[in-house]
């Protein structure tokens, strides 16, 4: 059975590097990426696909619909394939929000967001195994970040940890996943996910022992107060 993975078609807003992270903002794909998916359902076994599956983003709804076109098969819109929820940074430029994300790593939350980018990665690999319960063939629109996670995994090497970016996947491009690839690439994107929050949360203690030892240190070598 086979997985078709791929990120939605283009938007005017992705194409200028604006980023969306917000499922009730209507942004649709652009003329070209209308076209770019009527190139590529040639590419797809259209009239086998059992399933297709979208995020919440009318973007990645649209593109399954194009590609779909008349073809029979169900449609499913699961959440956990959501873009990240950019809080305040939402309608900003890319690299504003990477500025932010390079300053204060993937375990935070941008200021008015719901999600760190960590947590939003977890919650975006459940949704690619939740396809794994789908009949198949499937199809699986998603967003870029998850595309790129696939891709890193497919070449992750051991012990290495998830980077917080990525080279940016290309729009509406197929990633044919056999089942059991699919699983080896879930989990290890779980595996890597949980090591690196452990590795995380280790060092955030030792640097809270460090800080205490030295508060303790500076109270002990205190002068005494001199006495009446």
């Amino acid at each position: 059975m086979t997985t078709y993975l791929l990120r939605h078609a283009e938007t005017e807003m992705s194409r200028q590097y604006l980023v969306n992270g917000d499922p009730a903002r209507t942004v649709l794909l652009s003329e070209l990426g209308v076209r770019s998916c009527r190139q590529v359902s040639r590419e797809l076994p259209i009239s086998r696909v059992q399933t297709w599956v979208t995020s919440q983003f009318p973007r990645a709804q649209q593109t399954a619909s194009h590609l779909k076109g008349q073809a029979s098969g169900m449609v499913v819109v699961d959440r956990r394939l959501n873009e990240l929820d950019y809080g305040d940074f939402e309608g900003h430029t890319f690299l504003d929000y990477a500025a932010w994300l390079r300053a204060h790593g993937g375990g935070d939350r941008p200021p008015g967001s719901i999600e760190s980018q960590r947590e939003a990665m977890s919650r975006m690999v459940a949704g690619l195994a939740g396809a794994l319960l789908r009949p198949a063939p499937r199809v699986l629109v998603a967003h870029g970040l998850l595309v790129s996670m696939v891709l890193w995994a497919g070449g992750r090497v051991r012990s290495e940890r998830m980077p917080a970016f990525f080279p940016e996947s290309p729009y509406v491009r197929p990633f044919a996943l056999s089942d059991p690839d699919l699983f080896a690439v879930v989990k290890t994107l779980r595996c890597t996910l949980e090591l690196d929050r452990l590795r995380d949360r280790r060092s955030a203690d030792r640097a809270k022992r460090v800080s205490g030892a030295a508060q303790n240190l500076a109270t002990f070598d205190r002068p005494a107060p001199p006495s009446a």
